[in-house]
């Protein structure tokens, strides 16, 4: 009888590894795709990191740009004469050939 309730026991023992050594392989399983996700997710982020840096050079090029034109267009606006500038010198001419 003690034989008999040895194998009960060491069956049940068995039977218990087995199911611990499936949910082992379970979580095994479930914390590499959860790492094959989370590499995947990091890739997709950094390179979607990278084109907005590679975006925020071009905008800041631009800025640039735009800043050395509306320079270039001040500077030239200052050196031009002005609605009533050009008037008074139309009066002049006309005042000469009078």
């Amino acid at each position: 009888m003690e034989e008999v309730y040895s194998q009960q026991l060491a069956q049940d023992a068995n039977g218990r590894l087995r199911d611990i050594e499936e949910k082992q392989r379970l979580l095994k399983d479930r914390v590499l795709l959860i790492g094959k996700s989370f590499v995947e997710d990091r890739e997709q982020i950094l390179g979607e990191l990278r084109e907005m840096k590679k975006n925020v050079v071009i905008m800041q090029k631009e800025n640039e740009r735009l800043k050395e034109l509306m320079r270039n267009v001040t500077e030239q606006l200052s050196h031009s004469a002005r609605k009533e500038e050009v008037e008074i010198l139309r009066r002049q001419v006309d005042l000469m050939r009078k």
